[in-house]
């Protein structure tokens, strides 16, 4: 079966994002199981809060 783009609701701020059939490939070439459930400005905001939290921490 061929893929196809999918549409997606971010869990964090409600917005639709599409996954895409090349995002999909990249996942599966990295081994990874789950779709992502956040869209990338919420995945890149989650990211720069946990190093901040951890630049804080030393």
């Amino acid at each position: 079966m061929e893929k196809q783009d999918k549409i997606i609701v971010c869990q964090d701020c409600g917005e639709e994002f599409t996954f895409t059939v090349r995002e999909q490939e990249f996942y599966e070439e990295k081994g990874f199981t789950n779709e992502p459930k956040r869209c990338k400005n919420c995945r890149d905001k989650r990211k720069s809060e946990k190093r901040n939290f951890q630049s804080n921490e030393m």
